[in-house]
């Protein structure tokens, strides 16, 4: 019966997906890879969240609440400040600009090098990183909630590659085959479905340990756990409450901001209203995320205490454990589908981004665009297979992956914001800041990473703090270059008129409305 729900939903979602986007011109670079533009800000809310909320939130942050309570919803609760900068800030100027690609600003804001090293390193990120991580925790929980090491009579290592690979070429088909629209579509049906789904694991565990009242299991945890009950993180913590004013914000800002796999939805918005309203919706329902990515490790660790070795473990137990046998095979296609939504739509903004930024810029500047669009099919296909054959060896990586995954992204992460806020934020720096600024934030972050993991352990500032602190030294470098070698000519962007950009009228209200929730709940759990 699992088996069959899980593979009815899942065809489910596909049909539709395909129904929805067979009429979209996808032979076009604007159809492929932007849904030609056409996407309304509910299509936008969801495809965001079901990027952002995959196994690796799921599972990773489930993990370190099991570990350490709920002050890990920070890392949550400032999206939804961040998501609300980008739609106020970011967005407008994106839409104005008309761009595909957020490398695509930075060529004609400094040059082509720029734009071509910034993709380099987004590829990078993507293929030794993001997309490994969310095959790997993915299958992670699939293999664990349907014990399919028993099942196919394999051992456990066996059946990661398995489910890896079948993980990887179904994600594969939808993003490469299937362009953004598809994508965008399916997430939006799944993030119903994992919204649904991921309440029902706090809700069915909360009875659990309530003698079947929710209430009286709120009362449990609050009474049992008061220490796991503190949003305010101390010295020791892996967020201190420093990091919430200093990195964090900076590495929500760029994942929500300027990251092409989160961005691209809004920029195929098909106007700016639909584009802020989107990113607004998204916002406001990622301020209820710690009720799926928080709270059931709560509830994990009062069944389970500190019996699992492996924290990350927790959520995928707590799931087998008390939802009733008819949910197990509907919430293992949703969290299936939240997989594939992580992993399709960070290789669709790589196909993007090689076709876009690296193979027309580079290798045929006079092809057409349906060149293009096949160029980026191919090699997507590349970058899948390698990914699908990273993925299984991160099993033999530290415990703890999202915060794991939070770090290593600091290498591209800080050094592509400080040259996109310094970019718009200024006139006069040029190209050659941003390649210092670049290379500087890469060499010198990779540099803390090996000297705090090998040398100094324990001897360094919090790598978010590092973070902050090289944002502003870059900042800062770029500034003093503008000033003594500035451009020419000073930098004016044009309106392409793409899309319509007058800002939704009620953009201001909502949010400082999101912004006043987000700062109540850090004064009700300090």
């Amino acid at each position: 019966m699992q088996f069959i729900t899980f593979i009815g939903f899942t065809l489910l979602v596909a049909i539709i997906a395909y129904v929805k986007s067979r009429k979209t011109d996808e032979s076009s670079s604007d159809g492929y890879f932007l849904g030609g533009r056409s996407l309304t800000g509910v299509v936008i809310a969801g495809s965001l969240l079901l990027t952002n909320l995959s196994t690796e939130q799921i599972v990773g942050l489930n993990g370190a609440a099991f570990k350490e309570g709920i002050l890990v919803m920070a890392w949550e609760t400032l999206a939804a400040i961040a998501m609300v900068v980008t739609a106020v800030f970011l967005l407008p100027r994106y839409l104005k600009g008309g761009i595909t690609t957020v490398p695509q600003f930075l060529q004609r804001r400094y040059d082509k090098t720029t734009k071509t090293i910034t993709s380099a390193l987004f590829l990078s990120g993507y293929v030794v990183v993001l997309l490994p991580i969310v095959l790997y925790s993915g299958a992670l929980a699939i293999n664990t909630m349907f014990d399919l090491p028993g099942i196919l009579n394999v051992n456990e290592t066996t059946a990661l590659w398995i489910t890896v690979f079948g993980i990887g070429i179904i994600g594969s088909i939808y993003a490469i085959f299937g362009g953004l629209k598809a994508v965008a579509v399916s997430d939006t049906i799944n993030a119903i479905g994992l919204l649904i789904g991921g309440l029902l694991i706090p809700i069915f565990g909360l009875m659990a340990i309530g003698d079947g009242s929710i209430f009286e299991g709120i009362a449990t945890l609050t009474q049992s756990h008061p220490e796991k009950l503190k949003a305010l993180g101390g010295p020791e913590s892996s967020i201190p409450i420093g990091t919430i004013f200093t990195g964090m914000m900076l590495v929500q800002l760029f994942y929500w901001g300027t990251n092409q796999a989160i961005i691209q939805r809004a920029l195929g918005a098909k106007n700016l209203k639909e584009g802020q309203k989107g990113l607004l919706l998204a916002s406001f329902i990622k301020i209820l995320g710690p009720l799926i990515v928080v709270l059931p490790g709560l509830i994990a660790f009062h069944m389970f205490g500190n019996t699992l070795d492996n924290p990350d473990e927790a959520y995928p137990m707590l799931v087998t454990k008390v939802l009733p046998a008819a949910w197990v095979g509907f919430f293992a296609a949703v969290l299936f589908g939240a997989i594939l939504s992580s992993f399709n739509s960070a290789l669709n903004s790589s196909v993007t981004l090689f076709g876009i930024d690296i193979y027309q810029s580079h290798f045929k500047p006079d092809a057409t665009e349906r060149q293009t669009v096949k160029a980026g099919k191919s090699f997507g296909i590349i970058l899948a297979i390698l990914a699908m054959c990273i993925a299984p060896l991160i099993a033999y990586a530290p415990d703890g992956l999202f915060g794991y995954l939070q770090k290593v992204n600091g290498c591209y992460s800080i050094p592509i914001l400080t040259i996109i806020v310094v970019g718009y934020l200024t006139k006069y720096v040029p190209a050659i800041a941003a390649k210092i600024a670049i290379i500087s934030g890469v060499v010198l972050y990779v540099a803390y990473i090996l000297l705090d993991e090998f040398v100094f352990v324990e001897q360094f500032p919090h790598f978010l703090h590092v973070m902050a602190i090289l944002f502003v030294l870059n900042v800062l470098i770029m500034l003093l270059i503008g000033k003594f070698r500035p451009r020419t000519e000073a930098y004016e962007q044009h309106y392409t008129e793409q899309v319509d950009i007058t800002p939704w009228k009620h953009l201001n209200v909502v949010g400082i409305t999101i912004c006043l929730i987000v700062l109540g709940i850090y004064i009700y759990f300090a």
